[in-house]
């Protein structure tokens, strides 16, 4: 990886020494994979299923070229041309319980990224106990408000960013700003436990 020259000698082992893991590469992922990425962290593993549609384009981290690409293979292939020795490992697939384990094996920290209540719920439940740090998002639909979008620590190994109600409904649209303040706290979360900062 190219020097951050923003980084001291110890920052930049600290942020190049471990996998982060990051399941699902939407609205959320690909913004959050995108600042790390921008920050200095070197190994990152994705998993998502899913292809880019013309609906992504108002929040992820997609090009209109790459519209019926796998969000996967279009995310690493974006994330590189910021970083060309960034390690991006993609996983094409439908995260469940016993994969999550397996996938985010030797990961250090692992954002949940999911638009859906129940996989996010999963993610928890799989990786409790894990000894590992989960970063979770929930509530960043619509517009405004920026300020509620906030940190929780929920115990010793969860951070949650976001409002905690605001969630995708008629009239409440997923869009840039929220879902982009959401990915970069998010982000920022994993950069600051890996630097030992106050979250």
């Amino acid at each position: 990886m190219a020097a951050n020259t923003y980084l001291t000698p110890e920052e930049r082992a600290a942020l190049e020494s471990v996998r982060v893991g990051i399941a699902g590469a939407g609205g959320l992922g690909s913004n959050c994979a995108m600042h790390l990425v921008r920050a200095g962290v070197k190994h990152i593993t994705i998993a998502d299923f899913d292809v880019v549609n013309e609906s992504n384009l108002n929040r992820q981290f997609f090009f209109r070229d790459q519209i019926g690409q796998k969000k996967v293979e279009a995310l690493k292939a974006n994330l590189l041309r910021i970083e060309p020795d960034a390690d991006i490992r993609i996983v094409d697939t439908k995260l469940d319980a016993s994969s999550t384990k397996e996938l985010f094996a030797d990961c250090t920290i692992v954002v949940e990224a999911f638009d859906v209540v129940e996989a996010k719920a999963m993610i928890l439940a799989a990786l409790a106990g894990s000894g590992k740090k989960l970063v979770t998002a929930s509530g960043l639909a619509g517009w405004g408000r920026s300020n509620a979008i906030r940190l929780r620590k929920m115990g010793s190994s969860v951070v949650a960013i976001g409002d905690g109600e605001t969630s995708v409904r008629a009239g409440v649209a997923p869009a840039s700003p929220r879902v982009g303040i959401a990915a970069a706290m998010e982000a920022n979360a994993v950069v600051s436990l890996l630097l030992g900062c106050e979250l």
